[in-house]
């Protein structure tokens, strides 16, 4: 399947469209996002949550390592991978239960730490900064099914 790609110009460009993509994904799917410090993930992941109905503020996990929301359609898991030294770590904070946490939605920052215990069927999407574009981000998603 070939990625979808998308070019986003501002924060609020990036926050409604991920707001859409949340309201058009059922529960019970993982979905890695991966790209630079500052490419978009948790401006990304604001916007998702809005979309999901979560009005609490999304910020970055990256001190908690996973934040949990309640949403209307079902519970949001934001894990953000970046300062785990990798799988083990991420395993040793329960990450099997994570990935199995019915009816939620789990959104990894840094996803392709994580990319060899990743379900098969992982959405994930991808984020590239435009040079010289402040706000302007190129983002590319594989996996999608609709």
């Amino acid at each position: 399947m070939l990625p979808r790609e998308y070019r986003c110009t501002s924060v609020t460009e990036t926050q409604s469209f991920a707001a859409d993509l949340a309201n058009s994904l059922p529960t019970g799917i993982v979905i890695a996002l991966i790209g630079d410090l500052g490419s978009g993930k948790t401006t990304f992941a604001q916007g998702f949550a809005k979309g999901l109905g979560i009005s609490e503020h999304v910020g970055s996990p990256t001190f908690k390592l996973v934040s949990e929301y309640d949403g209307q359609k079902g519970k949001l898991i934001h894990v953000d991978a970046y300062r785990l030294e990798g799988i083990d770590d991420f395993l040793n904070i329960g990450g099997e239960d994570i990935l199995a946490t019915p009816r939620a939605i789990i959104l990894i920052e840094w996803g392709d730490k994580l990319e060899s215990i990743l379900p098969p069927d992982a959405i994930r999407i991808s984020f590239k900064r435009v040079l010289d574009v402040e706000n302007e981000r190129l983002i590319s998603i594989k996996g999608l099914k609709t």
